[in-house]
């Protein structure tokens, strides 16, 4: 095989509870990335459509990821990448995370698997740095795995993956605004008060102990953002009474995704996931900002050749 075409999930990152360890992979929408074999040594980027993303491969997290894998690969020919963008970066639901996490993978089917995807996850993380200035892993384990990730450790990477009530929905929410990650955490505090991390931390295990038993109600009851919420939602217009309204409306639970713009919603169902994504619409369009809805499954596959 010389030429591999892969779908790239977006992704939910954080998850309400679970800052910087949780995300989960969207099915209905994500990037799409063709890669082919070259004489030439290296990483080459050919073609980029979609979005305004950097052709240099010292500045692209696709490229910059695929360097990575190479490094250890060593192969003696190279790679040519196309990258057709449809999640906006900034979007707060994994862009960078989608282009890190498919060059990976398709380049890792090239070579026969020599690589498995904890050790994706890392060449990974490398191009994700890129973006936001930091190493984290809550968009590239779920992009890789599939279902909702927890990063248990980053050094070593320590990936679990949980299961996924079979009738969980998302619904996002993206208005068109940009709001860049590495600027994001700038604006959290440096010290958070230990009751507050008492609370995240046992919504965190709700949360966890909810996805294995599929009990609703304590997913629910477990959606709760203690430490982050409050400062990143200022920087999103609306998000107070969107989660009001969206909340009243029945769904299991509203917060930030990553870093935002995005805002995710969580229910049992299509039929509310329906209902909720109107709510999304009915606030957003009485302004004057430009937006998105998705309505998704939770990808138990993650990346995937098409």
């Amino acid at each position: 095989m010389n030429e591999i075409r892969v779908f790239s999930p977006a992704t939910v990152s954080n998850v309400a509870c679970g800052f910087d360890v949780l995300g989960f992979p969207l099915d209905s929408v994500g990037d799409e990335m063709v890669v082919r074999k070259t004489k030439a040594k290296g990483i080459s980027i050919s073609k980029i459509e979609g979005f305004d993303l950097p052709f240099d491969i010292y500045k692209n997290v696709a490229s910059v990821s695929a360097m990575s894998l190479l490094e250890v690969a060593k192969p003696d020919f190279g790679f040519e990448i196309e990258i057709y963008k449809k999640i906006k970066p900034g979007s707060g639901i994994g862009s960078s995370g989608a282009s890190a996490s498919g060059s990976v993978y398709a380049i890792n089917e090239l070579l026969g698997r020599p690589f498995n995807k904890l050790e994706l996850t890392e060449f990974a993380m490398k191009g994700e740095f890129i973006a936001s200035k930091s190493e984290h892993a809550d968009n590239i384990a779920p992009a890789i795995f599939g279902g909702f990730c927890l990063v248990k450790n980053l050094h070593p990477l320590n990936v679990l993956q949980l299961p996924t009530p079979t009738d969980l929905y998302a619904i996002i929410l993206h208005p068109q605004i940009e709001i860049k990650t590495s600027e994001s955490r700038k604006i959290l505090p440096k010290m958070v008060p230990l009751s507050d991390v008492t609370k995240q931390l046992s919504d965190l295990g709700g949360l966890v102990h909810g996805l294995h038993t599929g009990n609703y109600n304590l997913i629910k009851s477990s959606l709760n953002d203690h430490i982050i919420e409050e400062y990143r939602s200022k920087l999103i217009p609306h998000f107070d009474i969107i989660k009001s309204k969206v909340l009243e409306a029945g769904a299991l639970g509203c917060s930030i995704s990553g870093s935002g713009p995005s805002i995710f919603a969580l229910s049992k169902g299509n039929d509310l996931a329906t209902e909720i994504e109107l709510v999304f619409k009915s606030i957003y369009s009485k302004s004057n900002i430009n937006f998105s809805t998705y309505i998704s499954k939770i990808s138990s596959s993650g990346v995937v050749t098409i």
